[in-house]
């Protein structure tokens, strides 16, 4: 039977074997701040198991190239496979490859379409992303709230549109606009995507602000994002005080933004926990051992009360 375990902190699986252990590991995008945390977090943890090593390859945003990667892991025999998708609607195939050879595959961080379909040597660990962009909406609103705002304008901006987190993120946005538990009346103007990219997010925020339209919020789906509009809202004489920014990760770079007073709001994403999680899963998988399909790592709000918490985290 396939089980929803929730959990705070890293599984508590077996972290040695009496035999040699190799994973492979393709992730989606080497360049990339959050997704190079989980990557150096997870090889920094594989390197205190006895008798495990770890390939790491870079996907570099391709799918085929991805795709490739899992079959030439299969084709050198390791022992099990991490992956990170690229695309989290073309996982099937991935999926398919692993479970055609016996390979346990585990997907980290971003959720594969066929996440209820997995067959048993294969999972999933990540966070629940209805909580993270729930978190960070219900921040903002209080926040506006706290000014005496009854109505509030807002830009969003979304993620790589054929990832899950970007869907689920923006809307959980929505969903807490129709729940009556904002307080406050708020109205997108535009939301676009930046493909999780700063330099997009700033040219998207320029644009914007080219429009000339009142706005009192700007909802990133990421902290890159988030950091790419605060760059454009400063470059166009906006007073960092007289707009909310949200994000999700809690990157050292936002946290530093936190600081400066220009970053409001985030949501701590364990990307170490996220990436030890998954070494530990596909490790007693290829032991034969049964483990919880899906493993969800609590997300945490962080905001500037509480962020020196979480200021060693990512």
């Amino acid at each position: 039977m396939k089980k929803t375990l929730i959990i705070g902190g890293v599984m508590a699986l077996m972290s040695t074997t009496a035999t040699a252990q190799t994973v492979g590991v393709s992730m989606a995008l080497f360049d990339d701040n959050f997704l190079t945390v989980l990557r150096n977090g997870l090889e920094e943890y594989a390197g205190t198991l006895d008798g495990v090593e770890i390939q790491v390859e870079d996907a570099q945003n391709d799918v085929a190239k991805q795709l490739d990667q899992i079959n030439n892991f299969i084709a050198s025999g390791v022992d099990a496979i991490i992956g990170n998708p690229v695309d989290t609607s073309a996982t099937q195939a991935m999926s398919d490859a692993a479970d055609a050879a016996g390979v346990p595959l585990v997907y980290v961080n971003r959720q594969p379409i066929n996440v209820d379909a997995l067959p048993d040597n294969q999972a999933f660990v990540a966070s629940n992303e209805v909580e993270s962009g729930t978190l960070q909406t219900l921040e903002v609103c209080r926040l506006l709230a706290e000014q005496g705002l009854t109505e509030a304008n807002i830009y969003v901006i979304m993620g790589e549109l054929s990832n899950q987190a970007a869907v689920v993120r923006t809307q959980d946005i929505k969903d807490v606009m129709a729940s009556g538990d904002c307080g406050v009346t708020l109205t997108i103007l535009d939301e676009q995507t930046s493909n999780w990219r700063r330099d997009e997010a700033q040219n998207l925020m320029t644009n914007w602000l080219s429009a000339g339209e009142e706005f009192q919020a700007v909802i990133a789906n990421n902290d890159e994002s988030a950091i790419g509009a605060i760059q454009a809202l400063k470059a166009g004489g906006v007073a960092m005080e007289d707009v909310v920014v949200a994000g999700i990760d809690a990157t050292q770079d936002a946290l530093a933004a936190m600081q400066a007073g220009e970053l409001d709001v985030t949501v701590f994403q364990d990307a170490a926990g996220q990436g030890s999680g998954a070494l530990d899963a596909a490790l007693a998988l290829s032991r034969g051992e049964a483990v919880e399909q899906k493993v969800y790592i609590p997300f945490q709000l962080v905001n500037p009360a509480n962020i020196g918490d979480y200021l060693t985290s990512n």
